[in-house]
């Protein structure tokens, strides 16, 4: 069997193919390790008194990133 080069695949086709292959440790284990190299983005903090509208318009971004 040969080795797998988890490296040369972009984020998303490390994911389809750890869901493919969920037996395949090794690409879950990549998958994970990649997802936890981004930076987090904080959008508020609980006392920020504009939590809600803060939050609401983070989703709304990202469901029209997801959309184009």
């Amino acid at each position: 069997m040969s080795q797998i080069n988890y490296d040369s695949m972009s984020t998303t086709e490390l994911k389809q193919y750890f869901l493919k292959h969920r037996g395949d440790r090794s690409a879950f284990q990549a998958y994970l390790d990649r997802i936890n190299q981004r930076p987090l983005r904080i959008i508020a903090s609980p006392d920020d008194p504009d939590f809600d509208e803060k939050v609401q318009a983070a989703i709304r971004r990202k469901l029209e990133a997801t959309r184009n």
